[in-house]
């Protein structure tokens, strides 16, 4: 996945994707250990999954994604993450991805 995946960089995380053949996608999460305490990166995860359950749709379709938080990323709300999500998606497209 990491060595085959393609990547959109955010501000402090990644989403890796690759297709997997299926009619649905899949997501995976990975938050960095310097991110301290378990229950902060419990939470980011929780949060994380609440977006993707929700908003399947702003995520790259018919794939298998990863979406790894490295340290200093801010987290309020699942809405929070859709707007960096769709950040991410709309500056990919203006690069003709």
């Amino acid at each position: 996945m990491y060595r085959q995946g393609r990547r959109l960089y955010g501000d402090n995380f990644t989403l890796i994707y690759r297709p997997n053949g299926t009619s649905f996608n899949r997501l995976g999460i990975s938050v960095h250990r310097k991110i301290k305490g378990a229950v902060k990166r419990n939470r980011l995860k929780r949060v994380i999954r609440e977006c993707f359950r929700l908003h399947r749709e702003i995520f790259p379709q018919e794939a298998d994604i990863v979406f790894s938080v490295r340290l200093g990323f801010i987290l309020n709300s699942p809405e929070t993450i859709l707007r960096k999500v769709e950040s991410l998606q709309s500056a990919s497209r203006g690069k003709g991805k």
